[in-house]
């Protein structure tokens, strides 16, 4: 999970920032971050996984340290990604691009993945609820449960 939180962190991240910079200049908004400091990101980043699930939930930290100045409704509600997309094209493509990293044999996430698990998603013939779980370890059940933290 470390490896994926880094991609997350430097890959997509940026792109999330700059859509909320343009966004946000566009209508004249100063927009701040908070949890994107990079002190407490650097400082969560290293505390160990089993610390940020420890209820068996996401975001176990934030949960806790904000239990007292948030709402009950708040403090439990289910995270939402971001960005959804609605577009119905976007997980064929996204598909289509995973059948070629897969038959490429020489993408550098490959070692991350459970590749039968992958292909069975592909090919339907494992449910979207089975590799959407993420298991309490906090393991994505599509990617290869690595010892590297």
């Amino acid at each position: 999970m470390r490896e994926i939180g880094y991609l997350n962190l430097t890959r997509f991240l940026n792109t999330l920032f700059d859509r909320k910079d343009r966004m946000s200049m566009a209508v004249g908004l100063e927009v701040r971050v908070p949890f994107c400091d990079h002190r407490l990101v650097e400082y969560v980043f290293n505390a160990p996984w089993a610390m940020k699930t420890f209820d068996g939930r996401e975001q176990s930290l934030l949960r806790a340290a904000t239990r007292d100045v948030l709402v009950e409704s708040i403090v439990k509600r289910v995270k939402a990604p971001y960005p959804s997309t609605q577009d119905s094209g976007y997980e064929k493509k996204l598909r289509g691009r995973l059948a070629e990293v897969l038959s490429g044999g020489d993408a550098p996430i490959l070692p991350l993945l459970d590749k039968d698990r992958v292909r069975g998603r592909l090919d339907g013939s494992i449910s979207t609820a089975s590799t959407a779980r993420v298991s309490a370890a906090g393991r994505s059940t599509a990617f290869r449960t690595a010892s590297r933290t």
